[in-house]
């Protein structure tokens, strides 16, 4: 406000300036409402939170915030406190938090697209940059910024388009997301010199340009892999979801539009620890731009044991049905279908999780979406009767801490409903959603001063020697 006001009292213009009076109040006031960007609102945040981490250090630095087993070192460090993440956290009994906010509480304060009744995602950004929920009018902006950043370099286009159609759509995810490295702010601007303190601001400007491509780059891969290489144009207009789902092609069905907002929000962050999280913050401890190092925890992403298990579970819910002969069994049948995989030595995919010990929340709101939009799915009816025999079948196997549903029991079953069958291109949706999580906190990573992380490891020998063993 102060420029504009400025320009009106340069020489020559003050008459100008008072003879049009209304016309400089009128440009003031809709100066002076303009929603604040999320990056002004950033930049407020970091010196306090800069003082906040300090204070913390200082008076706690010296306590004990976990204790660390054997067991945990040989468990893959199962369980071991030590990372900071400031966009969530996972409670055993509760569930996900996004800053403090559970996923009901999220769904009921995040703006929401006008007629929509689903967070939009762009809203869960805010929040787990700012730890504060925006307006109406800031997620609006935001929806309009990543639109506008959303084109693609004609080189990644080539690129994609140039792969063969057998390569793994994830594959293919992770090699657009690296060879846009070219265009990384960050790195251009730290071979120049930066002081470590400004670190934050490109980061922040590469992750905004990551997120706001990542739609183009899956909507590519879909068009290109499974479909005709059709491939539509972002709308300025459309949310950061239904430009995704016009991509895909299934614009045109608003129930899919917001399914696609609620699946976005919900895979987007999940503390720390998992493997794609945990990952991206790795190497992005090197200095590594946001490009490496989201490209580095997609390639973890993956993995059968992480963003691969949603296929896990489709593909044995479909088989059971086959097996079934394709129609509606009794809870017995299911029973009996679910000791038969337990005795030949296999898991119940999507059962169980590392830190969970109840359903899990992200699970629980896709069962309502379910149940509001497609009651009398084949697929879902048999998702509720597993649901139902599935936790004490697996009590009384007990080789199971956790025997309650995760995320991954439900997705792919919705997502099948909606005529998205193509269940290699599933973990790409979860790569989109979990940029906006593991980003967020590399943008607080940069602000904080985070450092390189190298945790101390031992060889079993020595392990050995600590304890006496023979």
């Amino acid at each position: 406000m102060a420029s504009l006001r400025a320009a009106f009292r340069l020489p020559g213009l003050a008459k100008v300036a008072a003879r049009q009076n209304t016309f400089v109040n009128t440009a003031v006031r809709a100066y002076s409402t303009k929603p604040q960007g999320l990056k002004d609102r950033l930049r407020e945040l970091i010196p306090e939170k800069r003082e906040e981490v300090k204070q913390v250090k200082k008076e706690l630095g010296s306590k004990v915030l976990g204790e660390t087993t054997v067991d945990m070192a040989y468990g893959g460090m199962r369980g071991i406190k030590g990372l900071i993440w400031e966009g969530s956290v996972l409670d055993a009994e509760e569930g996900i938090r996004f800053r403090g906010r559970t996923i009901p509480e999220c769904q009921q304060v995040l703006p929401k697209a006008e007629g929509g009744q689903e967070p939009l995602p762009e809203g869960l950004f805010w929040l787990l940059v700012t730890g504060e929920v925006p307006t109406t009018e800031q997620v609006r902006a935001l929806s309009a910024e990543w639109a506008d950043r959303a084109a693609l370099p004609k080189f990644v286009e080539e690129l994609l388009d140039s792969c063969p159609n057998t390569l793994h759509p994830m594959s293919q995810l992770s090699l657009a997301v690296t060879a846009l490295q070219h265009e990384s702010e960050f790195a251009k601007a730290y071979q120049k010199g930066l002081h470590k303190t400004e670190y934050w601001d490109t980061t922040y400007e590469d992750s905004m340009n990551l997120i706001a491509k990542l739609p183009n780059i899956a909507g590519r891969i879909y068009q290109n892999v499974f479909k005709q290489g059709k491939i539509a144009e972002i709308n300025p207009n459309l949310d950061y979801s239904a430009n995704l789902a016009n991509l895909l092609g299934y614009g045109d069905n608003a129930t899919f539009v917001e399914l696609m907002r609620l699946y976005l929000t919900i895979h987007s962050d999940h503390e720390g620890g998992n493997v794609s999280a945990h990952t991206t913050h790795l190497v992005g401890s090197a200095l590594s731009d946001p490009y490496l190092s989201l490209a580095a925890g997609l390639n973890g992403l993956a993995g059968p044991l992480h963003g691969l298990a949603n296929q896990e579970v489709l593909r044995w819910i479909t088989k059971m049905r086959a097996d079934l002969g394709g129609k509606d069994a009794s809870d017995e049948t299911i029973k009996e279908y679910v000791w038969k995989t337990l005795n030949a030595g296999q898991v119940i995919p999507g059962y169980g999780h590392a830190v969970l010990r109840k359903t899990d929340p992200r699970y629980t709101c896709q069962r309502e979406f379910a149940l509001k939009h497609i009651p009398d799915d084949p697929l879902f009816k048999l998702v509720s009767q597993i649901y139902t025999v599935a936790p004490d079948i697996l009590l009384e196997h007990g080789k199971t801490k956790n025997p309650w549903p995760n995320v991954d029991a439900h997705s792919g079953v919705l997502l099948t409903a909606y005529g998205l069958t193509e269940q290699d291109f599933y973990t790409v949706l979860f790569g989109v959603s979990r940029g906006l999580g593991v980003l967020s906190q590399l943008i607080w990573d940069r602000a904080l001063g985070m450092p390189l992380e190298r945790p101390k490891s031992y060889s079993t020998a020595h392990i050995k020697k600590m304890y006496n063993m023979k």
